[in-house]
């Protein structure tokens, strides 16, 4: 064997094979995927709509989540040109291309139109797939952050202003590893029921806060109301709620360790709450930080206590959480603190209160300017809180807290529905690095 045969052999050899991780049992015993050309699979029809045959009412936009979606029904309005009869028209089963970059996907988003036929704007591009080649199967492919970008990366050019560059036809001259047209319609198949469960679990979630939401608008006053318009049976003819600001309430409310604490952060130490571990239902401790006990001592006046409630000031002002017993003697990084009476106002039932309707109705109008809203200590202390007896409290407190277990299980499941879709789509594609482009 010369040795030209034997480096070919061996390069052959060194290459990974074109066969994914998960297989179906009916395509085990088939040839390995084949590289192939896009252009193989996909051509541009290059179809205009000269003749008006659709109007704004018919434009398209790609979104990563949803796919193609009609502008008007998805985003309440048309944002078409003066005028469309240049736009592509697209057929159902097309596939759409959008160059514009987007952080996860700084080469734009591929996917199909699984909808009515359209049109959409000339910034995007639109191929067919030939008969051997499932759209479907295509849309998923490229779903995977890393297929795409690892398959758009060398086709993009950068321009004069270092813009992206996207010549539609160049699009279609990278590498695709893809199986037989049974295996892709297979594929698709699996992948599109998994998309259908978590759409189904993603509508129960919305079901339930929407429900919740309702119930919060009834058990709450609404302003300038004594009652609230649907009271618990065992509370019904006693005395009227009360209103004082929350100021009145409350014995301290005050803004968490609002200096940079960056240099303070240990792997571990004392627990340090942000922004984003505050979630409706409770302190969220994933990405939770720890800083130096020295560094801390200087601020034990801002030290958290087991019932104290914590509230965002600024991105998403108003969203609260109730701090427990393990976040005792914690801190909070700018974020407000309301320590609640406990003879008058329970810590639940406020928490519940400023996350409701009225509550992210004050928020809303009592940001401040500036680059980045927020709202003050002095400001939420003006907040008109409306409150029954304790004992009331703590029973709305409980209905409603219930609740958000059940929004946060529901979640969970969503969340692990996501994650399992995302480790199957790895595992029925292979790796795109071992396409030898």
């Amino acid at each position: 064997m010369s040795s030209k045969t034997k480096a070919t052999a061996t390069a052959e050899e060194a290459k990974p094979a074109q066969i994914p991780k998960l297989r179906f049992p009916e395509f085990r015993k088939e040839d390995e995927w084949q590289v192939k050309k896009l252009n193989e699979l996909l051509f541009e029809p290059k179809k205009r709509n000269r003749s008006l045959e659709f109007g704004p009412a018919d434009v398209l936009s790609v979104s990563g989540q949803h796919g193609c979606v009609n502008q008007i029904e998805f985003m309440g309005r048309s944002y078409a040109g003066v005028s469309v009869k240049d736009y592509h028209i697209v057929e159902t089963g097309d596939i759409v291309y959008t160059k514009s970059p987007l952080k996860k996907n700084p080469f734009g988003i591929i996917k199909v139109n699984k909808g009515k036929r359209g049109i959409v704007s000339t910034l995007y591009a639109v191929y067919r797939p030939f008969a051997n080649c499932s759209g479907i199967y295509l849309d998923h492919f490229f779903s995977g952050d890393y297929n795409l970008n690892a398959y758009l990366q060398p086709l993009v050019k950068k321009g004069a202003k270092n813009d992206m560059k996207v010549n539609n036809t160049d699009v279609l001259k990278g590498d695709i590893c893809v199986p037989k047209f049974a295996e892709q319609q297979k594929i698709a198949k699996c992948l599109s029921s998994m998309d259908e469960l978590i759409a189904a679990q993603a509508r129960k979630v919305g079901v339930l806060k929407t429900h919740k939401n309702g119930l919060m608008q009834q058990l709450f006053p609404r302003e300038d109301k004594t009652f609230p318009s649907l009271r618990l049976p065992e509370f019904q003819g006693k005395e009227g709620w009360k209103s004082l600001p929350l100021a009145a309430l409350a014995d301290k409310i005050m803004v968490g360790i609002a200096s940079a604490a960056t240099h303070a952060y240990r792997e571990t130490g004392v627990p340090m709450l942000r922004n984003q571990n505050i979630k409706e239902g409770g302190i969220d401790d994933s990405s939770l930080l720890f800083i130096d006990p020295i560094y801390e001592a200087t601020h034990k006046n801002k030290r958290l206590k087991a019932g104290d409630v914590i509230t965002v000031r600024t991105g998403y002002p108003g969203l609260s959480a109730v701090v427990t017993k393990s976040y005792e003697n914690a801190q909070c990084f700018t974020s407000l603190i309301t320590r609640p009476k406990a003879d008058i106002l329970d810590s639940n039932y406020l928490c519940l209160y400023i996350n409701s309707p009225i509550g992210k109705k004050f928020m809303l109008g009592a940001e401040a300017g500036g680059a980045q809203k927020n709202v003050n200590a002095g400001t939420l202390g003006t907040l008109e809180v409306y409150f029954p007896q304790l004992e009331e409290q703590r029973k709305i407190a409980s209905i409603l807290s219930n609740f958000d277990a059940l929004i946060s299980a529901e979640t969970q499941k969503l969340e692990a529905l996501a994650i399992h879709k995302k480790g199957l789509t790895q595992q029925l594609f292979p790796s795109a690095e071992g396409i030898d482009a």
